[in-house]
């Protein structure tokens, strides 16, 4: 992927000799065992191959090893199962794909598992639910390591929106959209990420959506898992964190009033109620990332 910046440099390894075999009769090419582990800075397991099949001691000893000498640990999916081995998960927040976390759960009852949410960010330690989950959390960690613009050149090479909450419903009971819905609510939603400033009532999105508020209201949770207004706060506050996350001298005023808060106290609310911080606080932890 052609982005215009030097990124880190991946590398493949297999816990087992022989390479390793995928799904659909596919070979993966690795560069060689465990013994780089303890070089990473994170260490990703994308998945496992069952979750009540036995995790090697050696992968479980250089995970362990390599978590110790400060990298970052991170699973998609099946994975966390490995991670739970290591022992590393417990008395921490996980989460898994949602068929599987009722038997991971039983498994390992000392991890506070949540299988309602899309992925955990535990600081050094990160899980994901399915595969589009796993999208997430990467784009989660390019935007934490390398900033939002490169995120946003990310998700828009893979064609994925650029930005889910990790709180977000992993499984929502909602039909698809037919097209004349989808049709409907695009542009109004559309509308609504570009005003972001100002304050619509929602008769008037449900009008420019040519539906009845009650029906708006309906297709809107189905089209995006969110009532209306929880949707716009997130979004003011993907909007806010993104102009805190950009170097500069932006006033908390200007944020506020950028991001349809309004006022400093609005955006302290909104950011301490959903994110657990402040938005100076945030604004210095990537500052600190940047030096």
């Amino acid at each position: 992927m052609r982005l215009g910046v030097i990124l880190p440099r991946g590398r493949l390894r297999a816990a087992e000799s022989g390479p390793p075999h995928a799904g659909g009769g596919l070979t993966v090419a690795v560069e060689g065992g465990l013994e780089v582990l303890a070089e990473a800075d994170l260490v990703v397991v994308p998945g496992w191959r069952a979750i009540d099949a036995p995790v090697p001691p050696d992968l479980v000893r250089a995970l362990r090893d390599a978590h110790a000498g400060g990298a970052r640990l991170m699973s998609l999916c099946s994975g966390v199962t490995v991670l739970a081995a290591t022992g590393l998960l417990d008395g921490r927040r996980a989460t898994t794909h949602w068929r599987y976390a009722a038997a991971i759960a039983a498994r390992h009852p000392a991890i506070a598992l949540d299988p309602d949410v899309l992925y955990v960010d535990e600081g050094r330690i990160l899980t994901a639910a399915g595969s589009a989950a796993g999208i997430d959390l990467c784009l989660h960690v390019v935007r934490g390591d390398f900033g939002p613009d490169l995120a946003n050149r990310v998700a828009r090479r893979l064609v994925v929106p650029p930005h889910r909450e990790g709180g977000q419903a992993q499984f929502i009971e909602a039909p698809v959209l037919r097209e004349r819905e989808a049709a409907r609510l695009g542009p109004v939603i559309d509308a609504m990420r570009a005003g972001l400033h100002e304050d619509r009532p929602l008769a008037a999105l449900a009008r420019l959506a040519g539906m009845s508020l009650r029906t708006f209201q309906r297709r809107f949770i189905a089209a995006t898992g969110l009532p209306p207004g929880e949707w716009i706060i997130a979004e003011r506050l993907r909007l806010a964190r993104e102009m805190l996350e950009r170097p500069g001298a932006v006033s908390l005023a200007e944020i506020a009033a950028a991001s349809g808060f309004r006022n400093p106290a609005g955006l302290r609310h909104h950011f301490r109620s959903r994110l657990g911080t402040s938005p100076a606080a945030y604004r210095r932890s990537f500052a600190g990332r940047r030096s």
